[in-house]
């Protein structure tokens, strides 16, 4: 059988190629250690016979199981499983792997839900990544760092109004079950389009159905065109729990090595302490207080202390942090929260007591803080809300003795009449977030009295009739009051006057002016 000498060029070509390879490939025999299963656990293992093994570096057990080198003792090794462990007896071989362990980061992970080693939960393909970073870093230097000074709006008029964020903060959002901390978090995701902040939520230890419904959230919402999804479910290995919030912060900080702004939510570090607490009980490490371990404290530290804003000279990038922690009956001097109070610049404490009453977002301004955020809040925030959470807060505490007495002043009763129309306007339904500009606009009517011959069940209407003043009587105006300048006195007069005649108009209206 003859060939075509198109063919044996071809085929002389390919060898010639291999040929040149093998010439140039130099082999470098390596040795391969290889342990034993002594032991595995629910979601441990101990192991013996790697003696040179490091601290956090990846093992690899049959099956494609994964694992992490946690204790290293004299004659075993105790491992965290990052996978079920069903598929290991013991005996089993297991083999280092000479690397930490490390996830996927690129812009190709944007709308992407994956869990935290990078494996995709969402059905739509393997993950193609620019490259993997190990899960843990060193936070930027201090000399590396700038202040912060660009605000992160959250599109909630208690929060930007009343407890600001900055870019570059990080900020604790602490409550009770069910309260609406991941609501809040949620809306600040969602208010964030079109502002160039990529955005992470990292799901610990939450059920599968409530991870869905914040994903189909952020899908209905168009969050997810700038959102990535880390998920370590309820069902999930404690080991892989423990590794998700710096997955989660890896990942963010590759966007803020570009020069990016990021925000990464944790929802939330009270199951990421519990899932530790469980491994290091797993792993005989001596309980401290609360059963919790001594080194918890600098579990949450070295997380949250990578979130920074950086200097110019490196690209000027951000990441803002908002932990979600979880409290008991309102207990915020427990162990956890009160780790999270002292390592994070400020708190937004939702109370149960407010939320039960129907008063949402459920936001204590009493008990909350931003100890950053209020040197970043755009200079019409100030103008407006410069007395405004003083008064707030004395207002709920006058009301409160209000009611064992019967005979009240009138400048008292003006005091309770207008501190019950602001915390009319703070009320705000999840996933309307509102923009700057109507944000001041409705802040400004209230300060002026606009509102003070309103109905309080006439407030939610009134308030969305005023909200468009700035944006389409004064568009001038409302670009300059985002872009940082100051509102004059006669510009708020202008606003005021404005709002007061449309709520007239509003509430004197005829049928036939309906709509």
């Amino acid at each position: 059988m003859s060939i075509s000498p198109e063919i044996k060029t071809l085929l002389d070509r390919t060898f010639e190629k291999f040929d040149g390879v093998l010439a140039e490939h130099i082999f470098e025999p390596r040795p391969i250690e290889i342990g034993k299963v002594t032991y595995v656990g629910r979601s441990h293992a101990r192991v013996s016979g790697l003696p040179n093994v490091q601290s956090e570096e990846l093992l690899q057990f049959p099956n494609h199981v994964l694992g992490l080198a946690l204790n290293l003792d004299v004659d075993e090794v105790g491992v965290v499983l990052l996978d079920h462990s069903e598929q290991l007896t013991a005996g089993d071989e297991v083999r280092r792997t000479h690397r930490l362990l490390d996830v996927p980061v690129g812009e190709s992970l944007i709308g992407r839900v994956i869990d935290p080693v990078g494996r995709p939960l969402d059905g739509h393909g393997p993950v193609s990544a620019a490259e993997r970073r190990p899960y843990e870093r060193d936070p930027a230097s201090i000399t590396d760092r700038a202040p912060v000074t660009v605000p992160l709006q959250t599109g909630i008029k208690v929060i930007d109004a009343l407890i600001p964020i900055g870019r570059g903060q990080r900020e604790l959002i602490l409550g009770d079950r069910q309260t609406g901390k991941t609501a809040v978090a949620i809306d600040t995701i969602i208010n964030q389009h079109n502002k160039d902040v990529i955005c992470i939520y990292c799901a610990i230890g939450q059920r599968n159905t409530a991870v869905a419904k914040v994903i189909d959230d952020l899908r209905q919402h168009g969050a997810l065109e700038y959102t990535a999804v880390v998920v370590a479910e309820s069902d999930a290995p404690p080991g892989l729990q423990f590794v998700a919030p710096y997955a989660a912060t890896t990942l963010g900080e590759y966007f803020m090595d570009q020069g990016k702004d990021v925000l990464v939510v944790y929802d939330d570090l009270t199951s990421h302490a519990r899932s530790y607490r469980e491994l290091s009980l797993l792993l005989r490490r001596p309980p401290g207080r609360e059963a919790f371990p001594g080194d918890i404290f600098y579990l949450h530290s070295r997380l949250l202390e990578r979130s920074t804003h950086l200097k110019e000279s490196l690209g000027g990038g951000s990441l803002t942090a908002l932990p979600v922690a979880e409290t008991e009956a309102q207990n915020l001097s427990a162990y956890i929260p009160t780790n999270l109070i002292s390592i994070t610049d400020g708190q937004i404490y939702l109370s149960p007591h407010l939320f039960q009453k129907g008063i949402l977002p459920a936001v204590d301004v009493g008990r909350s803080v931003s100890r950053v955020g209020g040197k970043t809040q755009l200079p019409a925030y100030r103008a407006v809300a410069g007395d405004l959470r003083l008064s707030y807060s004395q207002f709920e505490e006058l009301e409160a003795f209000s009611r064992f007495s019967s005979r009240l002043d009138e400048e008292t009763l003006a005091t309770l009449e207008r501190g019950r129309r602001v915390r009319e306007i703070f009320k705000q339904p999840q996933y309307e977030t509102l923009s700057v500009p109507e944000q001041i606009t409705v802040l400004l009517a209230m300060a002026g009295g606009a509102f003070d011959e309103t109905d309080l069940s006439q407030i939610r209407k009134t308030e969305e009739f005023v909200q468009k003043i700035l944006i389409n009587d004064f568009p001038d105006l409302s670009e300059a009051i985002q872009e940082g300048q100051k509102l004059t006195e006669e510009n708020q007069q202008t606003i005021i006057n404005t709002a007061k005649e449309l709520i007239h108009k509003f509430h004197h209206k005829t049928p036939e002016d309906s709509p």
